[in-house]
């Protein structure tokens, strides 16, 4: 409380130790101490330089005068702990006293954190006193708070600019970070840089304006590339500009605050594309660029239309260098649908394409049934943050991802007379009621983002350490990332499945989720799977122990050895009130006489868990909650809905 900084340095030249402690940075209160001593563990007396010791500055003792410390070293643990033994006389209200302690400084196994404790024998409760440091320079970083404008005519044109430099910024190692505004599709921002900071020792500094930003970063900026407010494309346009050339996104209002640093421009939209159609704006881009952009990764930069854009996946795109487009996925555009067909055709299978279609343009389920198509996976959306950040910041060196399973080794689960329930939140953790209201208060599953084992790892590690006793994630969403089986050519779904599996084992995960809507829309269309798609999935995944399907309800039922497959018999609409749906559940459990009867409810992430508990709470004593895996155990052993598959 009173330093607030402890810097330690640790010279060892030949047998010989120099240990310094700096205390605190204010001069009224920095103390530093200083002792060489030899490492062979022999008593060495060591004057002392304060009345008081740094750990027990508010205890009332005193140092003695002229006094002196007899102290020892050693390294032990193959010289990846030192440990330091102090003995020495001190001042109380009652006289003299002695204080006996040992200083150990642990590295960890990377090299990058040391955690130094002060263990002293007249301590007998509270244990060690803990201090953890990280080695100087390292896991520093700058952080903004970005405002909840995306107008163009607002303040899109400077949002554009940071998320530019944020990707740029980041080509050195994660150095930039935003918090996104509270209503952001995705909500986690806030608390995954807390985990940065309390858990993985990053310091952060905080920014508060584009000119601070720009300044920070201007080693790692080449130039500039102008977008044309007049023209919306020009801005997706200029992303891919800006990853190829390394140039920041700048709108004309924004040119003076480049070239005030130094910065010239690499490209100028304004003007360029006036009238243009965007097949136009992206046949000329394709021409321009496309040769030398990624074909692992293509972003789509899509959602909002019109006057709102929101690109929090382009500094991911802008580090990995892509092409960016928005382009249509339907024939209702014909020749923007050819342009797209050709750019997937040239990716390479199982590659990526990051963001979201546009909401203008065509159905979600037309954009992922075509890019599945070419056996590309979907990982979205088009407000992905931060992901140039988070790419670089791996999971703490042996840590595990660790299920809450539930399901006991040979322990027997025999159904009762009853409605089971089990609840799935859709859209993945990142998007749903994970930091909601209520969470552990029931069972429940959360899909999880499984390449984010690789994408960002840290990530989930923030959420696995949060997970509750009832907190239990599945494989999700039919394939490795957002993929239509049916869709996918023949030739390469065994593969498909096999990529997703191996992320279900790195993440302990022993449910999948599959969902098709390559024929027709949700509700409306076809979301049931052929046995031949069921077939690859039993086959492929072979220690899974049973599969969800669907969205809204669907009807693709099925069990092999004792592993099934249980579509969704209900659909939480958020709109709906806690009175409609537990009817609309009753009624359910009414049209399935038989029982046991297993009712599989997804929850829209737009609702907490706490809603959904009151909601469960008016069934009666017939219903209950049971967690996935034990769910999905009763009805394996003893099912009673009836096979079915695509007609």
């Amino acid at each position: 409380p009173l330093y607030r900084t402890l810097a330690v340095e640790i010279r060892i030249q030949g047998g010989s130790l120099t240990l310094t402690q700096k205390w605190g940075t204010r001069a009224r209160d920095a103390f530093t101490d200083i002792i060489r001593l030899p490492l062979d563990g022999s008593t060495t007396p060591a004057p002392l330089q304060h009345q008081v010791a740094p750990t027990t500055v508010f205890l009332g003792v005193r140092n003695m005068p002229r006094g002196q410390r007899e102290i020892s070293a050693s390294l032990d643990n193959g010289g990846t702990v030192l440990t330091v033994r102090e003995k020495l006389a001190v001042e109380t209200s009652q006289g003299a006293s002695r204080i006996e302690a040992t200083h150990a400084y642990a590295l960890s196994a990377p090299g990058q954190i040391m955690t130094y404790t002060v263990t002293r024998a007249a301590r007998k409760s509270g244990g060690a006193l803990s201090y953890t440091l990280k080695r100087a320079g390292t896991r520093q970083a700058y952080f903004m708070r970005l405002e909840d404008d995306w107008a163009i005519g607002g303040k899109l044109a400077q949002q554009a600019f940071l998320i530019s430099l944020q990707g740029l910024a980041n080509g050195g190692g994660p150095s930039l970070y935003f918090i996104y505004p509270e209503k952001w599709d995705f909500r986690y921002t806030p608390g995954f840089l807390d985990f940065l900071q309390n858990e993985r020792f990053y310091s952060f500094q905080e920014l508060r304006t584009p000119a601070q930003a720009l300044d920070a970063f201007r080693d790692r900026v080449s130039g500039y590339v102008v977008w044309d407010k007049a023209v919306r494309t020009s801005l997706i346009v200029a992303f891919t500009v800006a990853g190829l050339e390394r140039a920041i996104v700048v709108s004309e209002e924004l040119v003076p605050l480049a070239e005030r640093a130094g910065l010239k421009p690499v490209a100028d939209f304004r003007g360029r594309f006036t009238e243009w159609s965007d097949i136009e704006i992206y046949r000329w881009a394709k021409q321009q660029y496309w040769h030398r952009c990624s074909r692992e990764y293509i972003v789509w930069l899509g959602g909002e239309h019109g006057d709102i854009m929101k690109p929090g996946v382009a500094d991911w795109g802008i580090h990995k260098k892509v092409f960016f487009n928005d382009l249509c996925a339907n024939e209702s555009i014909p020749e923007e649908y050819r342009l797209t067909r050709e750019l997937l055709a040239e990716m390479k299978p199982f590659g990526f394409v990051f963001g979201w279609h546009s909401y203008k343009k065509d159905l979600e389920e037309e954009w992922v049934r075509l890019t599945s198509s070419y056996a590309l996976r979907v990982e979205g959306l088009h407000s992905l943050p931060n992901m140039s950040f988070s790419s670089q910041v791996p999971a703490t060196p042996g840590f595990v991802f660790k299920n809450n399973h539930r399901l006991e080794p040979g322990k027997p689960y025999p159904p009762g007379k009853k409605v089971y329930i089990a609840c799935i939140q859709t859209d993945g953790i990142g998007l749903g009621a994970w930091n909601q209201p209520g969470r552990g208060e029931i069972p429940y599953a959360w899909e999880v983002s499984m390449n984010y084992s690789w994408l960002a790892p840290a990530m989930l590690e923030y959420f696995y350490s949060q997970a509750t006793p009832n907190d239990f994630f599945i494989g999700c969403l039919g394939g490795p990332g957002y993929v239509y089986p049916k869709a996918v050519p023949p030739r390469h779904l065994p593969r498909m499945v096999d990529l997703a599996y191996g992320l279900m084992k790195k993440l302990d995960l022993n449910v999948f989720e599959i969902m098709d809507y390559s024929e027709g829309v949700m509700v409306e269309g076809n979301s049931d799977l052929t046995r031949e798609v069921v077939d690859s999935f039993y086959r492929g995944m072979p220690d899974a122990i049973g599969f969800a399907n669907g969205y809204v309800q669907s009807h693709t039922f099925s069990v092999r050895d004792k592993r099934p497959l249980v579509s969704y018999d209900y659909y939480l609409a958020p709109e709906c009130s806690e009175e409609q749906v537990a009817a609309d559940l009753e009624e359910m459990a009414e049209l399935n006489a038989t029982r046991p009867y297993y009712l599989l409810m997804h929850v829209r992430q737009y609702s907490n868990v706490r809603r959904v508990k009151a909601i469960l709470s008016r069934l009666g004593p017939d219903f209950e909650v049971v967690p996935l895996d034990v769910f999905l155990k009763m009805a394996g052993e003893q099912p009673t809905f009836v096979e079915k598959y695509r007609r």
